[in-house]
């Protein structure tokens, strides 16, 4: 069967989880690296003490013919938040952490031909570590770059850390991603989700179960869910169930001529909107 419409996501995020199941949606997973990638080992540096291990992993990949990433959640110092800024953040790795290596700054308030010049010169070898905001998330294909630094990762959601992290392990060489935290007790279940695993559906659930699942009748991506008794979280398995029941009493009866009781239930529940919705989606 050739498909009327493909719908691709390289990160699935829960309303995405959401709507695939409940949705009339064939699903296929790829769930293979490409050809000549490796693994990334993820590590969580939870302070200051253990971020110096992140800059020890850099300078030896470094010293060692490689690239590295550093990511900031902003371009200039914020008042109102305490994370790190790509200017502030390139300043003073030039000058302590990474003194004496080739690094450059990157970020969307840079002129497009000034960003192009920095990207190419990492291409080529000629940038050792490129500190950069989220500019770098999507698009950015370098096999020699084998480690990220993530600032203020508790400041990222799991979906964007996971396609972050993707921008290394693209070549045959081992890659490291150290996402750096404040000093903090106890658990960090987004950065520990991240640790654990490098499959982006596994990622998506423990996401789903974090964020909520967001409406089904609305545009909501997170939050509480508009259902009234099931949940995603909760009732994977009777909703899979659910489904399989509804297709076949709806596939030999689209206009439910033979279901008279369940069209007027269905009537009572949906309004127009929420008709006009579903059939847009």
């Amino acid at each position: 069967m050739v498909p009327d419409v493909l719908v691709m996501t390289a990160t699935p995020i829960p309303r995405t989880a959401a709507m695939t199941v409940y949705g009339d949606l064939d699903v296929s997973v790829l769930d293979e690296l490409p050809p000549g990638r490796t693994p990334i080992v993820t590590k969580w540096a939870n302070g200051p003490l253990m971020e110096q291990g992140a800059w020890a992993t850099v300078r030896d990949e470094v010293a060692a013919g490689r690239q590295a990433y550093v990511v900031c959640p902003l371009i200039e110092e914020s008042e109102k938040l305490e994370v790190a800024s790509a200017q502030e953040t390139f300043e003073r790795l030039h000058h302590d952490e990474l003194q004496g290596l080739r690094i450059a700054l990157l970020h969307g308030r840079m002129p497009s031909s000034e960003k192009e010049a920095v990207m190419d010169a990492f291409r080529r070898g000629d940038i050792d570590v490129l500190v950069a905001t989220t500019v770098i998330e999507v698009g950015v294909d370098v096999a020699n770059a084998t480690v990220m630094v993530i600032i203020d990762a508790d400041r990222f959601g799991i979906a964007q850390l996971h396609q972050l992290r993707g921008r290394v392990g693209r070549g045959a060489h081992a890659s490291t991603c150290w996402l750096v935290t404040q000093q903090v007790e106890g658990s960090n279940p987004r950065v520990e989700a991240l640790v654990a695993t490098t499959d982006g559906f596994e990622l998506a659930e423990v996401d789903l179960d974090l964020r909520g699942e967001g409406t089904l009748m609305n545009t909501a991506q997170k939050g509480r869910s508009d259902l009234r008794l099931a949940s995603l979280r909760r009732d994977r398995e009777l909703v899979a169930l659910a489904r399989e029941v509804a297709f076949g009493i709806v596939d030999p009866d689209p206009m439910l001529d033979d279901n008279p009781l369940l069209l007027d239930e269905l009537r009572l529940l949906f309004t127009a909107d929420d008709e006009a919705f579903l059939f847009k989606s």
